[in-house]
């Protein structure tokens, strides 16, 4: 018995240390106050991502500084002639608009350490280079002009900064561990961390209210950075505190705390489910490019097409999630030609078929889905979204739907379809044979 009694407590004590880590916070807000605040970008869904800086002009991607092994002297040239003189915020944000874009984060900062803005902590910036201009000021009031949110991606890295030290994603990486230490002799992480806290302290106060903040990345281990290393959980108090409304992402290595990132963020991959921790849903956003890199690359040929990228904006809001969706402008400031079409394409799509992404989410439990479609669901409209991803041959059968729906209508033109039900419980909609000319069909259901 004593055995048994000891068993119990045991295990008592363990659920509750279970619980005390799962409810381990940083910030006294209420879930309702979490929702609250996370609100407009729940309803929004779609945004647009933009990495920008020197890498464009070698255009070959954003990392070529780590993948060529360059030194900084090597690596000067680009901001030597870095000179973006058709930069005009004002046609990007006109473009992420009609894109059916609702807010739109951009690189402040990579890793290479290239400032696109003002900084007074470091000469290694936009305004001086020949552009001689504060290119984020610019860009956050052309956005705002729009009606879209700002966000900011600062990189925790920094591989220009001498006090950075160097690791396993460097530059100047080695093979050997034991050379990190004479690599590293003189630097200072320390002086690092108050350059970080002085620039990301700018952003969130120079710069009016922004919307969110992208950090990124830690990589724990072996020669490696986490949160020790940004000393991550002052940074996320200062930031709430500069910025209380702003939304945070997770990649500052807080996942001990429930609220250290705001929303999870797969990056170039489809999640199979609505993510999870701890048996609880969570917010999610992934980030995608239009082809394999993040910075402009010249040369690539790996582009999704107009279909491939509404599909992942579809599914992306099918499962509960968000689509931030990537340009890499050129060095001279402008979006590709390529980037415009995919765009364009989608804001075709998006201004008759964005209600079935805009304030949508995952369809209700037990509502199953056919083949070959896709569906969506707004709570507030009560209003079914069927995805036609492969358009059927005059008839569409929904299974469990019989009784249940009021009216039936193409969303694109609003355009009645005649519903009948059938004896095994299913709705039956018919639809005319010659597919309707948009990239992909939707069928609007306004339930019961």
């Amino acid at each position: 018995m004593k055995k048994l009694t000891f068993a119990v407590i045991t295990l008592l004590c363990c659920l509750q240390i279970q619980v005390q880590a799962q409810q381990k916070k940083i910030f006294n807000e209420t879930p309702e106050q979490t929702e609250k605040r996370l609100s407009w970008w729940l309803h929004d869904r779609f945004g647009m991502f933009i990495h920008w800086g020197l890498y464009s002009l070698p255009a070959r991607h954003e990392w070529i500084k780590n993948y060529e092994r360059m030194t900084d002297s090597a690596y000067q040239k680009y901001f030597d002639n870095f000179d973006p003189d058709l930069y005009n915020p004002r046609e990007w944000a006109r473009m992420a608009k009609a894109a059916g874009m609702k807010y739109a984060v951009i690189t402040t900062k990579h890793h290479e350490g290239f400032c696109l803005f003002d900084s007074k902590y470091t000469d290694y910036k936009a305004t001086k280079t020949a552009i001689k201009k504060d290119l984020i000021k610019e860009w956050v009031d052309a956005f705002r002009a729009e009606g879209l949110k700002v966000g900011f991606y600062y990189s925790l890295i920094d591989w220009h900064h001498p006090d950075f030290t160097i690791d396993r994603v460097h530059p100047q990486r080695v093979s050997d561990p034991k050379e990190y230490e004479r690599l590293n002799k003189g630097r200072d992480m320390e002086k690092y961390r108050t350059y970080l806290y002085n620039q990301v302290r700018e952003l969130m106060t120079n710069y009016g209210k922004i919307d969110i903040l992208w950090t990124d990345f830690s990589y724990p281990g072996a020669n490696g950075k986490d949160h020790n290393d940004w000393n991550s959980l002052e940074l996320i108090k200062m930031v709430r505190k500069l910025q209380p409304g702003i939304i945070i992402n997770d990649r500052l290595d807080l996942g001990e705390y429930d609220d250290g990132g705001d929303f999870v963020t797969p990056e170039q991959y489809k999640v199979s489910e609505w993510p999870t921790r701890n048996g609880k849903r969570i917010h999610w956003e992934t980030c995608q490019t239009f082809s394999g890199s993040w910075g402009y690359y010249r040369d690539e040929t790996s582009w999704k097409d107009n279909k491939q990228l509404l599909v992942l904006l579809i599914e992306s809001v099918s499962k509960g999630g968000n689509l931030l969706l990537n340009v890499g402008p050129t060095s001279r400031g402008l979006f590709d030609t390529r980037a415009q079409e995919r765009l364009q394409g989608m804001g075709d799509w998006m201004k008759v078929n964005g209600r079935s992404i805009y304030g949508c989410t995952e369809a209700p439990a037990g509502i199953q889905r056919p083949d070959n479609t896709l569906l969506t669901y707004n709570p507030d409209t009560k209003r079914l979204y069927v995805h036609l991803l492969d358009y059927p041959l005059q008839r569409i059968e929904l299974p469990g739907l019989k009784g249940k729906v009021k009216y039936a209508q193409f969303l694109h033109d609003g355009s009645e379809l005649k519903m009948k039900e059938t004896d095994k419980g299913a709705l039956a909609i018919d639809v005319p044979v010659r597919k309707p000319d948009v990239e992909i069909p939707v069928i609007e259901l306004i339930l019961e």
